[in-house]
């Protein structure tokens, strides 16, 4: 069995998140491994002249990703033996494609829990990482978890 080096902790910048960001810290300085914190932005597409408001879907998207460096930074300030990334595209598609380039042994995600028709309606990101991923995945729920 191969030692765990290189763990991707995918964060969504939900409340939550510093709970799943000090674990995978935890993990990672426990098991002598590299983290890598991953952000994805999911665009909105433009459906013709569609605006937002006062201002356009690519303004819009310009400052939700503007907005998520932002917060990444501010995580890493209290994190800096991490890495931060964010990425734009389909949440679980680059969930899965960078955790493989970056030679993953292990994905570190929360969960939201949701039940019911909300997770038949949206599906978990956590459940499609564990499905798709070339390495292990534990799962956190970040609202049991105990500091």
């Amino acid at each position: 069995m191969n030692a765990i080096t290189e763990i991707v902790a995918p964060i969504d910048l939900e409340e939550q998140t510093e709970k799943v960001v000090e674990y995978a810290a935890y993990m990672a300085q426990r098991l002598s491994a590299n983290l890598t914190l991953l952000h994805v932005v999911e665009l909105l597409r433009p459906i013709g002249d569609m605006v937002l408001g006062s201002t356009t879907v690519e303004d819009y998207n310009k400052n939700r990703l503007a907005y998520a460096k932002e917060k990444v930074e501010k995580i890493l300030a209290d994190y800096p033996e991490c890495k931060g990334v964010v990425v734009t595209g389909e949440i679980v598609d680059e969930i899965i494609e960078f955790a493989e380039q970056k030679g993953a042994n292990l994905v570190i995600i929360g969960t939201h829990g949701s039940k019911g028709l909300e997770k038949l309606l949206l599906g978990s990101v956590a459940e499609r990482v564990v499905k798709y991923s070339h390495c292990p995945t534990l799962v956190m729920n970040p609202y049991k978890h105990q500091r």
